[in-house]
């Protein structure tokens, strides 16, 4: 893949002179013009071997550009917080809004490819975490984003006489530092395991760019108009993503029975037995969250319903068990703007609690395949993807030692009526009842329908939905309690 960045391309001084100025105007102009449009953003990533020139280039492209509109951000060795939580965390948390550009020195790229040069994972470890970048890298693209991969390349006896070079220069010997050369003796394992990275991530939405080091010239000026074609073009384009379903289509059973239909909602629990059962509960939830194998775990809890249905008062006797400074409860209402500029699973991801840490939704990211669906706030496309998004969301979760637990609370129709008369009836209950609510109860059927499809879809082994009868409130949050309460103890005797 590196033989044409090998062949050794430059640019003299006086034609890097002569192209500068429009090509800097001309980058201004389409920065500008993304501001203006604000409907995708440009995410820039730089990476390659030491000593070609990554920081230079970098640096002259913050030159060029309006800096109050781009975000540059340098990624280390992740500290204790990222490494509390999935390892892609960190680079959501610091994602491009629409209208801006951002750029990533260092990224997930070299978290993967570094621990595999220094023999800290296998070859399953590495490929695992290039799909966890593909499956990124295509969320991001779907939702509009540009993706730029420049791979700043040098053999390795350029990097070593570049190396040499910035060292004997009183002036520049501070950029090369011991892991540059840590770095150069394992230069062949760079090349080879970066080589499978690169083959692998090199996709028609988010390619890679490889780049000659050797000539500051030349690097400057192919970065600089390719950053500058990729803004231009999509500028260009009427729509910025194709609006095609890539899901196999939804059919409504013949026989019309879904899955909600098996509830038996009237289930049975009177005041006296709640009340026993719930201080029972309690204290076994307090304990279990106490217990030292929790630290390696953490709890994200995600509560959906019909409306009325007791989500808030199910999640008042949960946190009534938990010590305040180790959960978070996260309302999810109407995105803000801010989180209308970002990837539609940015805000949950910010939310995600480290080890040791619980949070719990109060609706969730399964409202783009519930109120985003039924109220036509996404297309087809957005939310058919959807699915396989939210799959993939919690199985890194997961994987990273998160207990995930999904209610969807269940009441009939007629039990809603009632208790939406209750709320306006009672002065201190009035403000939960909204416009919204009743105009979300008359496509009842439309719910109904895309509640089934949504645990067909996401009810998995490891994060299967839990279905609550709550037409008695005291039978919907022992049912609850208890599947938390059994989740956790089955996860820390593992």
């Amino acid at each position: 893949m590196f033989e044409s960045a090998e062949i050794g391309h430059s640019i003299d001084k006086d034609t890097f002179r002569k192209m500068m100025p429009a090509l800097r105007e001309a980058l201004l102009d389409a920065q500008y013009d993304l501001k203006e449009q604000a409907n995708f953003p440009v995410l820039i990533l730089i990476h390659g071997f030491d000593g070609a020139g990554r920081g230079e280039t970098m640096n002259l492209i913050n030159e060029w550009l309006d800096p109050r509109l781009i975000d540059t951000v340098a990624f280390a060795s992740p500290n204790d917080e990222a490494r509390a939580r999935p390892w892609m965390w960190r680079y959501w948390r610091e994602l491009p809004a629409n209208g801006r550009i951002g750029m990533f020195f260092g990224s997930y790229y070299s978290d993967a490819l570094f621990e595999r040069v220094f023999s800290r994972s296998d070859r399953d470890a590495f490929d695992r975490q290039i799909f966890d970048i593909l499956r990124f890298e295509r969320m991001l693209t779907l939702d509009g984003a540009v993706v730029l991969k420049f791979w700043f390349h040098l053999s390795r006896d350029k990097q070593k006489q570049r190396l040499k070079q910035l060292e004997q220069d009183p002036a520049t010997s501070w950029r090369v530092t011991k892991t540059d050369w840590e770095h150069y003796e394992r230069y062949d394992k760079i090349r080879k395991y970066g080589e499978h990275m690169l083959r692998l991530t090199n996709t028609a939405h988010a390619p890679w760019i490889i780049i000659d080091g050797e000539d500051a010239n030349y690097r400057g000026l192919t970065v600089a108009n390719t950053i500058l074609e990729a803004i231009r073009n999509r500028i260009g384009q009427a729509v910025l993503t194709t609006d095609r379903v890539e899901a196999p289509p939804l059919l409504a059973p013949i026989d019309n029975k879904l899955v909600l239909d098996t509830l038996q909602l009237d289930q049975k629990l009177d005041k006296d037995g709640y009340q026993k059962k719930l201080d029972q509960l309690q204290g076994r939830l307090n304990k279990l969250t106490r217990d030292p194998r929790f630290a390696r775990h953490s709890l994200v809890l995600a509560f959906e319903g019909n409306d009325a249905a007791g989500k808030g008062g199910s999640i008042r006797r949960i946190t009534q068990a938990l010590d305040a400074r180790r959960y978070r409860v996260v309302p999810v209402a109407a995105p803000t703007q801010e989180e209308k500029a970002q990837p539609w699973l940015w805000r949950f991801w910010r939310n995600v609690p480290g080890k040791g840490g619980i949070t719990i939704f109060d609706r969730s990211w399964y409202g783009r395949v519930l109120v985003e669906r039924v109220e036509g706030f996404a297309s087809e496309a957005d939310w058919m993807r959807a699915y396989y998004e939210i799959n993939d969301f919690e199985h890194q979760l997961t994987e990273n030692g998160a207990i995930v637990l999904k209610f969807w609370l269940a009441i009939s129709k007629e039990e809603q009526l009632e208790r939406f008369k209750g709320r306006e009836d009672t002065g201190f209950k009035r403000f939960k009842i909204t416009d919204e609510d009743w105009r979300n109860r008359d496509k009842w059927d439309l719910y109904r329908q895309a509640v089934s499809d949504m645990v067909d879809r996401t009810s998995t082994s490891k994060v299967p939905w839990t279905l609550v009868e709550a037409n008695n409130k005291y039978f919907a949050r022992i049912k609850i309690l208890t599947t938390i309460c059994d989740a956790l103890e089955a996860r820390l005797s593992e």
